[in-house]
């Protein structure tokens, strides 16, 4: 979970008018996108949620659905430095962090150990693919997406700032794949989902994309502004209704919970933490900030209980064997827990 910015705004004014380029920058940062990336406008929506709160994400989906492009793409517009890590069974955690090397000074013929930054010394890092990696090589993420920073030999180096983890996985199913440990999942704010394009998107971008056009995306923001964002979405208040509407929710989603609906008993192996309930909320608080409004609305909590929470429940064996999915399970969560009435 990330760590509320130090500085505080008070003034109401002033909030007003952060919170109005909040909405201003986000509507032409995805005006730039859809230049290039077409029909995926709630995933283009979810990133940015997540960004704009200073949260990491997991894109799934098939292959050739834009999840690379996407995030190169958002680097281009927001000014900020990219790396990508393509995740082997063979790769080392020295391969992501850095690692110390011996060199000899060729002067006075004095040797020393010069840290070589690795690829997340960068603003936006992207895992790609990153089950498939064994577990050891995951866990030198664990660190630099909590902590944001990297220690080696004694010494911590921090990473720059903003610094996201925008993450792609491929399916379970396939061969040669290490599932992600549950502590890892939980330090993603958000797993988006991008699916194949319906007929009419896929053909758009067969003629875009085999034509002599070329699109150039201009810069949008930086990475002053986006840490400017950060601060302004935590602004936002959340009404006390629906901070209690939220936690009942997460809560309903564990087994050993009393009072938890029968088909959490029968589906659900483990449920949603704290981080569910803090992750609703600021991604809530994000997607508010983006429509100019100082208040969460219960539409924004809608839009964040999938995404947040989808990577957070897991499912027993009788799911698999009634085909219950975690989205389904998460439906069923909402109708049983209704959201407060709005005023």
């Amino acid at each position: 979970m990330t760590e509320s910015p130090k500085a505080a705004m008070a003034d109401p004014a002033e909030i007003e008018r952060a919170l109005a380029r909040v909405k201003a920058a986000r509507q032409a940062i995805v005006s730039e996108l859809r230049k290039v990336i077409v029909g995926q406008d709630d995933p283009i929506d979810q990133v940015l949620v997540a960004m704009f709160a200073g949260g990491h994400c997991m894109i799934q989906g098939p292959p050739g659905t834009a999840k690379t492009l996407l995030a190169t793409c958002v680097a281009q517009v927001m000014d900020l430095s990219f790396k990508r890590i393509q995740f082997t069974p063979d790769l080392m955690p020295s391969d992501i962090s850095g690692t110390e090397i011996l060199e000899e000074d060729q002067t006075t013929g004095r040797r020393m150990l010069r840290f070589a930054k690795g690829p997340v010394f960068s603003n936006i890092v992207m895992a790609d693919e990153i089950n498939r990696t064994p577990p050891k090589t995951q866990a030198a993420l664990l660190e630099v997406m909590q902590e944001r920073q990297v220690t080696l030999g004694g010494r911590t180096y921090p990473l720059p700032e903003p610094f996201y983890v925008i993450a792609t996985q491929i399916s379970l199913e396939q061969e040669g794949t290490y599932p992600l440990p549950e502590a890892q999942q939980d330090r993603f704010m958000l797993t988006i989902s991008m699916n194949y394009l319906p007929e009419r998107s896929e053909a758009q971008v067969v003629r875009r994309s085999t034509g002599a056009e070329a699109v150039e995306l201009q810069k949008v923001i930086g990475a002053t502004d986006l840490l400017a964002f950060a601060q302004a979405v935590r602004q936002v208040t959340l009404p006390p209704a629906l901070s209690r509407y939220v936690v009942d929710l997460v809560a309903s989603s564990r087994p050993t919970v009393p009072g938890c609906p029968d088909f959490v008993k029968e589906y659900v192996a483990w449920g949603a933490g704290l981080r569910a309930s803090q992750n609703i909320a600021l991604a809530a608080k994000s997607a508010a900030a983006q429509d100019g409004r100082s208040t969460v609305e219960p539409q924004h909590i809608r839009k964040a209980i999938v995404p947040v929470m989808r990577h957070r429940i897991g499912l027993s064996f009788r799911a698999e064997v009634d085909h219950v999915s975690v989205e389904d399970v998460i439906r069923r969560l909402t109708q049983a827990c209704p959201e407060p009435p709005s005023h």
